[in-house]
């Protein structure tokens, strides 16, 4: 899925044999999905990315029938109606509008997740009281209802989907000095820079000030070879302690993981969260979500790093679990009721409504939520400092 994650993405959702994989195909121009008469063709949610003018590089999302029956069918349905947590738009194709439709069309109403109704094969004939009044009528047999169909799908795609608000444009004027600690360890990759260093550094860009680097070694004589206190501080998260001791109080202190945090918009449940790191008990259990899945090192920031300061920072025996990539919940041996917290990382590579549709269940079963960066801000005493700038 590399590549994918921050690109919006578009849910193809209906009952077996409806069309949903000829729509993929038809859609992009291509025959890239299996279309089959077999009932139940598509097992698991299958991504497809195409350009879509007016929005840009898009995911489709095609997934299994929301009417599979049986036990492994079961599964096939409870794959699909978790896909609809993740996406930013629900294409719903029906034939007859039964149950099945109801419970994707009520989860969507529940979430807030814009949907559109598709009656797909209009070439069939089809019971009139078994109809629902349709966003869009379609047949994928003919190519020209297809700009009309995109037409629709631009109207209906919410707009911070694929526009981003600037990581640091509210804090960060043209011609403003930013300094970016990059620490250089063994769990840097190697030959580049980590996703969040070169997604703030490009903001930067964007807003044409002007960027500094370095490691937390050379920081010193960073800010000493300025000619003025430069207007924000950005660190990786593990440096924290050494950088807040070397900049001066006076001059705005963060990192790229709360940066990160506030544009992915839960910041406010993070900065409540955050703050019950206070209230640890000994054998409280906490969550630590990893949204990438990467090889582990000794330095290794969530499992390494981040516990360590925890039990350090609490003086409790803490028990930490992890969940990494997009392992559901069910493979805890706990339920989230357990956890006295859940911690995500920065999010990098996922998308705002994938951030929130992960952190959901977890503020539903009354968990507070935090972050890896300000979780490691309140360890090194820094909470404060870390995110004063970014409080709206």
């Amino acid at each position: 899925m590399i590549g994918n994650e921050l690109k919006p993405r578009i849910g193809l959702f209906g009952r077996r044999n409806v069309g949903k994989s000829s729509l993929v195909n038809y859609l992009t121009g291509q025959q890239i999905a299996i279309v089959s008469d077999t009932a139940g063709t598509t097992t698991d949610p299958v991504r497809k990315s195409m350009e879509i003018g007016g929005i840009g590089p898009v995911v489709l999302v095609d997934t299994a029938g929301i009417d599979d029956e049986g036990a492994l069918g079961a599964q096939r349905v409870e794959k699909s109606m978790a896909a609809l947590a993740e996406v930013d738009l629900a294409l719903l194709l029906y034939t007859e509008w039964g149950e099945p439709e109801e419970k994707v069309a009520r989860w969507c109403t529940g979430h807030g997740t814009p949907l559109l109704k598709i009656r797909s094969k209009t070439d069939i004939p089809s019971s009139p009281e078994l109809m629902e009044n349709p966003d869009f009528q379609l047949t994928t047999t003919d190519p020209s209802l297809r700009e009309g169909l995109i037409e629709a799908i631009r109207r209906a795609m919410p707009e911070s989907a694929y526009r981003s608000r600037s990581l640091l444009g509210d804090i960060v004027n043209q011609g403003d000095t930013v300094v970016l600690v990059t620490p250089i360890d063994s769990s840097a990759p190697e030959g580049r820079m980590i996703l969040p260093q070169v997604q703030v550094l490009r903001d930067l860009m964007d807003l044409h000030a002007r960027a500094y680097f370095c490691q937390p070694a050379e920081l010193e004589g960073t800010l000493a070879s300025l000619r003025e206190e430069p207007r924000l501080v950005v660190t990786d998260s593990q440096a924290f302690k050494q950088v807040a001791d070397t900049v001066p109080e006076e001059v705005p202190l963060t990192s790229f993981s709360v940066v990160l945090a506030r544009q992915k918009g839960m910041f406010e449940e993070y900065l409540r969260g955050t703050q019950t790191i206070g209230r640890l008990k000994d054998g409280d259990r906490v969550l630590l979500l990893e949204s990438c899945t990467h090889n582990v090192t000794c330095e290794d920031i969530g499992r390494v790093k981040l516990p360590a300061a925890l039990r350090k920072k609490t003086g409790k025996k803490l028990e930490f679990d992890i969940l990494a990539g997009n392992t559901p919940f069910s493979a805890l041996h706990s339920p989230l009721s357990a956890y006295a917290l859940v911690i995500q990382c920065g999010g990098c590579v996922i998308t705002k409504q994938q951030v929130r549709a992960r952190l959901m269940p977890a503020l539903e079963a009354g968990v507070p939520v935090s972050n890896y960066g300000l979780a490691l801000a309140w360890c090194n005493g820094i909470f404060e400092r870390a995110t004063r700038e970014l409080r709206n």
